[in-house]
């Protein structure tokens, strides 16, 4: 099983001090795939500088999301992908010194890859002295298998943006010429895969930048590997299947796929809680299934003719990739739309407590109020009226009327100690 532990551990080797890189290889590539440039090294003879910018690029190849960004590919069982799994085998046993299979890399990329612009193929190749490690993570002086692999990054050459500059030779601005520039890999792939601090040549590890297209084309007819799904892929297609037949039956899908979405949260919270402190096998994949649809589904009230429309075009859509639950929850989604009712509900509160306050001023207005017009202020109303009050808002809020033996009386609560001025006079009760 893949793990962000193993790629770390090679990642942290992309320095001068720890780098083993013996090769790297590259082919230049123009938009309309025509072979530019294509040169072989010696990696550790390159210039600092230059060296440093190839180690990020290499570093690059092997980062990312499990899942979304970085993926484990098996090979097709067919003939095809035998082939591929050889011609890989037999590039990483040259140790990048036969220009004949490298070149049919370069091919297979180009002829596979389809990008709208120059890109630079790079090929590292390295060799990993795996130490053994104890129980504590602690490393033993000794060798446990050497690691032998290849990095292949495809990365986009763009221009530079254009801009004014200063001209040194000139002693002025001037517009500032622009150059190609080599970008962060936009697709790699790592053969064999680094599993569990171990050789895995039955699988590649898969980089794309973009999760939210992972190259299918280029998987399949390529590298000719079984095509999975990132996890962002299967967000994005099971959300637009829900929205878009919901849409036509009920108003606000946004807000259904949401609930829908959250009772599929429940369920991995509640089974993460179940599974907890249990060490489940890799294949032990919590995945969408008709029961669970049909659940989520009835749970929000979805018309079952319109149930049944979702999991038919999810079923076509997904194929035989069948999704991971986990991944079909947007958690920024679900928390925004927290926010956005609990905004709600505190509105709503807010303008009860408006209409309570006015409520409770209209009744003290009642009480303290004579019959005929009368002069609106504090010191006309302290003329008119029999009883003149005056106290904080909160505690006016809580004055009431009742009948005590057939007779009105204004009820004022009183706290221990607290200080009252009645008719000008201090005093407490």
């Amino acid at each position: 099983m893949l793990i962000n532990k193993d790629m770390l551990e090679l990642k942290k080797r992309f320095t001068k001090e720890k780098c083993s890189i013996t090769r790297l290889a590259g082919c230049y590539v123009d938009a309309n795939s025509n072979k530019l440039l294509s040169f072989n090294n010696t990696f550790l003879n390159l210039d600092d500088d230059e060296l440093f910018k190839y180690l990020d690029i290499a570093k690059k190849s092997l980062s990312g999301t499990i899942g979304n960004n970085l993926l484990p590919l098996l090979f097709q069982r067919n003939e095809e992908g035998e082939k591929m799994q050889q011609l890989l085998l037999s590039l990483r046993e040259s140790g990048l010194k036969n220009d004949d299979l490298i070149d049919c890399i370069y091919d297979l990329i180009i002829e596979n890859f389809h990008y709208a612009g120059n890109y630079l193929i790079l090929i590292f190749k390295d060799s990993y002295d795996v130490m053994t490690k104890t129980t504590d993570e602690l490393k033993l002086d000794e060798s446990e298998e050497v690691y032998d692999y290849f990095i292949v990054s495809i990365c986009p050459v763009k221009l530079s943006k254009p801009g004014l500059g200063y001209l040194e030779g000139e002693n002025r601005i001037g517009s500032r010429v622009q150059d190609w520039v080599v970008d962060m890999p936009d697709t790699a792939f790592t053969f064999p895969s680094f599993i569990e601090r171990s050789t895995d040549i039955h699988t590649l590890t898969y980089y794309v930048k973009d999760a939210k297209d992972s190259h299918h084309d280029f998987i399949e007819k390529g590298l000719k590997c079984c095509d999975i799904n990132t996890a962002t892929e299967e967000l994005n297609t099971f959300s637009s299947v829900v929205k878009a037949v919901v849409s036509s039956v009920m108003e606000k899908s946004d807000e259904v796929l949401c609930k829908v979405q959250e009772s599929l949260q429940d369920m991995v919270v509640s089974r993460e809680a179940d599974n907890e402190g249990l060490c489940l096998p890799e294949e032990d994949n919590f995945v969408l299934t008709d029961e669970i649809i049909d659940e989520v589904l009835k749970e929000n009230e979805i018309p079952f003719d319109t149930a049944e429309t979702i999991k038919a075009k999810l079923s076509e859509e997904f194929g035989d990739m069948t999704p991971t639950v986990k991944n079909l929850v947007d958690e920024k989604a679900i928390e925004k739309n927290l926010k956005k009712q609990e905004a709600a509900n505190l509105r709503k509160e807010v303008a009860e407590l408006r209409k309570e306050n006015d409520e409770h001023k209209k009744a003290i207005d009642t009480l303290v109020s004579m019959e005929g017009p009368v002069e609106d202020t504090e010191e006309a109303r302290s003329r008119w009226a029999e009883v003149f009050l005056r106290m904080k808002p909160d505690k006016a809020e809580n004055v009431r009327c009742d009948v005590i033996d057939g007779k009105k009386y204004l009820m004022i609560p009183i706290e221990d100690e607290e200080h009252i001025n009645l008719n000008g006079v201090d005093t407490t009760v």
